[in-house]
């Protein structure tokens, strides 16, 4: 049997920071890396299930991390002496049209889904620089194609795409930047939905949901969390810049 350096999308020795990194997608990818060998930092505004999930894992700590506020992620990162892997995997949904969006609500949205990942990316730009880390950005298909009833969402993941490509063109040798955009992820994200918009009717929505996708199933946090190790890893090294669909066939069609 070869030994674990010798097997693909290996970390080892990579410190990982992920974002939003307790529950759904960012608790996948944070068991998906510490598997892979890196130290993992959980970054979360929930500490108690930071720190619970950074126990089960080899070599991970919890951090706590307000991803829309300076302050709080200058405080973070003041106890990180050097980083390879940053996933901006924080964020939030809302459902409504332009009409029935408020101008505080869309703030929000954009606040949490955009303005962290120039904060966090900003704050985190020295040490990844110093290690020509890589950045992976969690968008959505949402930001690919127009969503019905979800203006804020698709306006705030478009920008994370176009955050992206102009940060792999600004920095071509000195990091490695993609974004994946997923579809519908069965998560805690998707379950709080289903009770804030269809609490009476949430088996209907929810085979509504799987529909989108061709392949007839939500996506798992684990699908995206194996994208993510891939594109942080050697064998993803010529990947730059790239949006990456994982979407069952959603934008194929």
């Amino acid at each position: 049997m070869s030994n674990e350096v010798d097997q693909p999308y290996r970390l080892d020795g990579k410190v990982a920071l992920v974002t939003g990194g307790a529950s759904g997608i960012g608790e996948a990818t944070c068991r998906e890396l510490a598997r892979a060998g890196a130290k993992v930092l959980v970054a979360d505004l929930n500490m108690a299930a930071a720190e619970a999930l950074a126990k089960e894992l080899a070599g991970a700590r919890a951090v706590a991390m307000d991803v829309t506020s300076a302050s709080s992620i200058a405080a973070a990162i003041a106890q990180i002496k050097s980083l390879d892997i940053l996933v901006n995997n924080a964020g939030i949904g809302l459902v409504g049209d332009i009409a029935a969006t408020s101008e505080e609500d869309f703030e929000r949205v954009m606040r949490v889904n955009v303005n962290s990942v120039f904060l966090v990316t900003k704050a985190l730009l020295p040490l990844l620089l110093k290690t020509r880390g890589s950045i992976v950005n969690i968008g959505s298909v949402a930001g690919q194609v127009g969503v019905k009833q979800r203006f804020a969402y698709c306006a705030s993941k478009g920008a994370v795409i176009a955050m992206t490509r102009q940060l792999a063109v600004d920095y071509p040798k000195q990091l490695r930047v993609n974004c994946i955009a997923p579809g519908t992820v069965q998560s805690p994200f998707v379950e709080g939905y289903l009770e804030k918009y269809h609490k009476n009717e949430k088996e209907k929505v929810r085979e509504e949901l799987r529909a989108r996708q061709p392949v007839g199933r939500l996506g798992t946090p684990e699908d995206v969390a194996g994208l993510v190790r891939y594109l942080c890893s050697k064998e993803g090294d010529f990947m730059q810049g790239a949006v990456v669909a994982i979407d069952g066939g959603w934008t194929a069609a």
